[in-house]
């Protein structure tokens, strides 16, 4: 039976598009079930309309609080009815009760090889340090920030001509392939948590 994914995103969607384009192929046999944003002016949104794909808003702007915020974002999810939460892009920490409910079924990509330069700017934080190798994580969503269990990573070289924006183009390139790439075994059940190794059937 055919997994259900469900995207969160904030921005632009290019993760997201990378997702819609493998689940066209047939690389990930699983359907997308909605995309939800707290961004009313994301471009994420115009890729799902594109596809037939529901959007629910979860404007933050409009809430009061984080907590009631949290709230109506759980609810979406749980309406939505996902067997995998990908937050592809979705620009805010989200607190335990999102976490728990949705503990070994969620995932993040980062613009980074975690544990390294968790947060805001991790290609920013990359050239800082004068680092020789960058790339991407994807990894499970646990309570800590981007330090849930590492399940794919992959690797750019970093040139000594780099700024942030040409570091983050070519890490961009592999993030659209290890993001579909790892929602393809979590669908094909090949994804065990043990302690904090992801095992790979």
């Amino acid at each position: 039976m055919e997994k259900r994914i469900v995207v969160v995103a904030s921005g632009r969607g290019s993760n997201f598009q990378a997702i819609i384009n493998a689940l066209k192929r047939g690389t990930i046999k699983a359907v997308c079930g909605a995309l939800i944003t707290d961004n009313p002016k994301a471009y994420a949104i115009e890729r799902a309309k594109s596809e037939g794909i529901p959007v629910v808003l979860v404007d933050y702007a409009t809430f009061s609080s984080r907590e009631l915020y949290e709230h109506a974002l759980l609810a979406a999810l749980k309406k939505s009815q996902p067997d995998l939460v990908v937050l592809a892009g979705y620009m805010r920490i989200l607190g335990p009760e999102v976490v728990r409910e949705y503990a070994g079924r969620m995932i993040n990509i980062h613009p980074a090889l975690l544990p390294s330069f968790t947060g805001l700017h991790a290609q920013r934080q990359a050239l800082q340090h004068a680092v020789k190798v960058a790339g991407c994580t994807v990894h499970f969503v646990d309570d800590s920030l981007d330090g849930g269990p590492i399940i794919l990573q992959r690797c750019v070289r970093v040139m000594d001509e780099d700024d942030e924006d040409t570091l983050a183009e070519r890490i961009l390139i592999q993030e659209h392939i290890a993001l579909p790439e790892a929602i393809r075994l979590f669908c094909e059940d090949r994804l065990t948590i043990d302690g904090r190794k992801v095992r790979i059937q």
